[in-house]
């Protein structure tokens, strides 16, 4: 039977080993535009309180980053827009700024990523020459301070850097844009393993044309097969009910405006050669209230009914949205197995947006400043997404290796776990969950028993960036005659791709028959 597992191990992990990707997770856009916002130590009590394992900063405030020291949560800094200049000038620069901003921090607090700038095609047209290669010089002293690895750079986007967006195979990058800065830096991306950074929001559009677009559409209220058939076209779309869109191109349907916009961005991304490259949503969100206000501003519109902009719409997108992802659903129509990482737009309400009180932009937040959440939304359970977005049970979960970190990180985070707190007898040799004797089978049993004995708390499955929590079961159905161990074992390697049960049988009908 041990060596059966060990085969069937080798096996399953060079079938997927091309398919299985990093399971996406949700996190929250920190912003700090306000006068009347808790101080940070209280901010990061109120993350882990609620589940909440990756925060995306707007700078890079000392205050804020030794706050999350030792928190296990996984943060986004950014060098501002007022900085990519310098950064693009000056390599001498970008490295005083990344060793300040990012290893001055590191490993305590979990820098995993630098912003370079935000939304520069809309906010300061006048970097575009200048963005890319302030990327490049801040990753090339991220590569000089031994960081490279564990820190990716990127850049948001807004998503009307995408043109003719609908039908979403027909998206592309806008002309001024698409050849001397979108190139190069989906270029850069792919050389630097890093991805795209997008900021989507249907609220937009809907806002714009509440008479064309189904508001289930927009929220993402998805019930497909219970609605009839798929109207084909954009401005044919039910407005009462969810009837799908149809990308009359490509014959795919579309539940959800997101969906829609997201794969229009991969479309945009498939034109200019890199159909394999991920796209992060670095914010997404819905404003609990407000009014629309004229602007220059990317979410101040003036069309449309200012009932879009309710406590009941944006409860139903956000829930829809952190439901998908805890689920693991973040494919696409046009990517079915994409993976991504989504911020949701934002943590606070923040009263020194916009045009005033009564602007939509002080009303995206998830919490009051008083810390009160503004809806119910919940970063620990999943209802499974869709349906307006109603919370279920708690959502189980495990902790599972990253084989891509190789055997030496494996080896040190898995001393660490059982040598604090961990009860690794059962993988010593002879011992019960000893085979398959692999460095992943083992740190995955060891970290996962780690994260359950820590009462699945925040922060206590990453061992460095050597561990993710995983929604999804180990799969019991196909493995019946393993033990649990060996079981969770084979999960590490199946739990990403997406509906992994089904395809495993389909793939390996052998494995339902074997005791």
């Amino acid at each position: 039977m041990a060596a059966l597992a060990r085969f069937l191990v080798t096996v399953l992990a060079a079938a997927l080993a091309t398919n299985v990707a990093g399971a996406g997770e949700v996190g929250v856009n920190y912003g700090r535009v306000a006068n009347d916002l808790p101080d940070p130590g209280a901010v990061v009590n109120l993350l882990k309180q609620n589940g909440i394992t990756m925060v995306k900063l707007y700078d890079a405030n000392p205050k804020v980053l030794a706050s999350l020291a030792n928190t296990g949560i996984k943060v986004m800094v950014m060098l501002p827009n007022e900085e990519v200049a310098a950064a693009a000038a000056d390599p001498a620069y970008a490295l005083r700024w990344a060793r300040a901003s990012v290893a001055a921090y590191r490993p305590a607090t979990q820098i995993h990523a630098v912003a370079v700038g935000n939304e520069v095609f809309d906010s300061r047209p006048d970097l575009n020459a200048k963005l890319v290669p302030a990327m490049t010089n801040v990753q090339a002293a991220l590569a000089q301070l031994g960081l490279a690895d564990a820190v990716k750079v990127t850049t948001p986007v807004a998503f009307s850097a995408v043109t003719d967006s609908y039908p979403p195979s027909s998206g592309r990058f806008r002309d001024d844009i698409a050849q001397t800065v979108m190139k190069p830096m989906l270029t850069f991306l792919k050389r630097t393993g890093s991805y795209l950074t997008i900021n989507i929001y249907p609220f937009l559009a809907y806002a714009d044309h509440p008479d064309q677009i189904s508001l289930d559409y927009a929220l993402g209220n998805t019930n497909p097969g219970e609605r009839g058939d798929a109207t084909a076209g954009l401005l044919g779309a039910a407005l009462l009910e969810n009837n799908g869109v149809r990308d009359d191109d490509t014959g795919l349907v579309y539940y959800s405006l997101l969906d829609a916009q997201l794969d229009a961005t991969y479309y945009a991304m498939d034109d200019l050669g890199f159909p394999s490259l991920r796209a992060y949503l670095g914010e997404t969100g819905h404003p609990s209230g407000g009014r629309r206000h004229g602007g220059r501003g990317r979410r101040h519109l003036m069309a449309g009914d200012d009932d879009v902009a309710t406590v009941a719409n944006a409860h139903a997108y956000i829930n829809n949205v952190i439901n998908r992802v805890l689920a693991g659903n973040t494919g696409t129509p046009h990517r079915p197995g994409a993976d991504m990482d989504v911020y949701i737009f934002a943590l606070f309400n923040e009263n020194e947006k916009g045009a005033g009180a009564d602007d939509v932009e002080q009303h995206f937040g998830l919490f009051y400043p008083n810390m009160q959440k503004v809806y119910d939304f919940d970063f620990h359970h999943s209802s499974g997404g869709g349906g307006g977005g109603s919370s279920g049970g708690a959502k189980a979960s495990w902790c599972a290796a990253n084989a891509a970190v190789g055997d030496s990180r494996l080896q040190a985070a898995l001393d660490w776990a059982c040598g604090h707190g961990a009860d690794c007898s059962a993988i010593q040799p002879g011992a019960a969950c000893y085979e398959p004797n692999t460095k992943l089978a083992h740190a995955s049993y060891a970290f996962n028993d780690y994260y359950q004995r820590k009462g699945r708390a925040s922060g206590t499955c990453d061992f460095s960036g050597v561990a993710y929590v995983v929604y999804l079961a180990p799969a019991s159905e196909f493995f019946g005659f393993m033990k649990m161990c060996i079981r969770f074992s084979f999960s590490v390697e199946l739990v990403n791709w997406k509906n992994y049960s089904t395809w495993s049988l389909k793939m390996f009908p052998w494995l339902g028959t074997l005791v």
